[in-house]
């Protein structure tokens, strides 16, 4: 088993961590749902954030193998093709992204050349399946219930980036209320992500701090099962059920929730130009 080394950034606008994870024997490299940063206000985008994570990767002289999606993100864009042009990186995220893209294919009426095959990525990974990057082994475990495709990656059976199933202890679990969601579902992924030893490292994908903390993104299986505020050891699913739900119903939608899909269930890739050359995305009405 090779050692690894896992390097952070934070997105401060959507609280969103991204990670450059390492294995330090052969430099080989995967980055972890990186963002695009993207103003509505004025709907432009930048790389900002995605060129801090390939300056770092530049000077530390790695080779990017993949980037791997948890989910198609409703908070932020993702900065996959910025990658995958630089530096060649493939796109990999979970086969049943084909069926969030059926979902919001139909919510922003997309153009019928738009097929909800999964295509749009490099590789489509199925539950238990295994990737190699140079001496890292990376399972991939299915973790419905947020959306129906979320993933979690176990690298090297020791580090777990778990998207947006768990947060830190203190904040608890993510929303099951998006189209597809379900808290018993999520229920039953934690139940799987927690069943890993106790030492397991637990990264999150966003961190929402609690009064008098600062951000953190890494915890471990056992500080969840002891602490975690909605899914610690003793819980039920119809606990959890009927907490996760009665949160779920207080939330308003993501600020960046209708751009933020309908670019992630591309793989990151804007909606086709018009015959001027311009693109533009969509905002249904009265939808979600």
């Amino acid at each position: 088993m090779s050692d690894i080394h896992v390097e952070a950034f934070l997105d401060k606008d959507s609280e969103t961590f991204s990670y450059v994870v390492t294995d330090i024997a052969s430099k080989h490299a995967v980055v972890i749902d990186p963002v695009l940063d993207f103003d509505y206000k004025s709907g432009r985008t930048s790389t900002q954030s995605a060129e801090l994570m390939l300056a770092y990767i530049q000077q530390n002289e790695l080779k990017l193998d993949w980037v791997l999606e948890t989910h198609a993100h409703a908070d932020h864009l993702s900065a996959a093709p910025f990658f995958r042009e630089h530096l060649g990186a493939k796109v990999g995220i979970g086969a049943h992204i084909k069926q969030v893209q059926t979902i919001f294919k139909e919510v922003f009426n997309l153009e019928k050349e738009f097929l909800p095959n999964g295509a749009q990525f490099d590789r489509l990974f199925h539950d238990g399946e295994v990737v190699q990057v140079g001496a890292m082994t990376i399972r991939v475990i299915h973790t419905p219930g947020h959306t129906p495709a979320d993933l979690a990656y176990l690298i090297n059976e020791e580090a777990a980036f778990v998207g947006d199933t768990l947060f830190m202890p203190d904040v608890g679990t993510s929303r099951c209320d998006f189209p597809g969601g379900s808290a018993s579902t999520l229920f039953q992924s934690i139940t799987k992500l927690l069943a890993l030893p106790e030492e397991t490292k637990i990264y999150v994908c966003h961190d929402y701090p609690t009064k008098g903390r600062e951000h953190e993104y890494v915890t471990t299986v056992g500080e969840q099962r002891e602490h975690n505020i909605h899914v610690h050891d003793g819980v039920t699913e119809a606990q959890f059920v009927e907490k996760r739900e009665a949160r779920d119903a207080t939330l308003a939608m993501p600020r960046l929730i209708l751009p933020s899909i309908q670019v992630n269930i591309r793989a990151g890739h804007m909606p086709p130009a018009d015959e001027k050359g311009k693109v533009y995305l969509k905002l249904p009405i009265n939808m979600l």
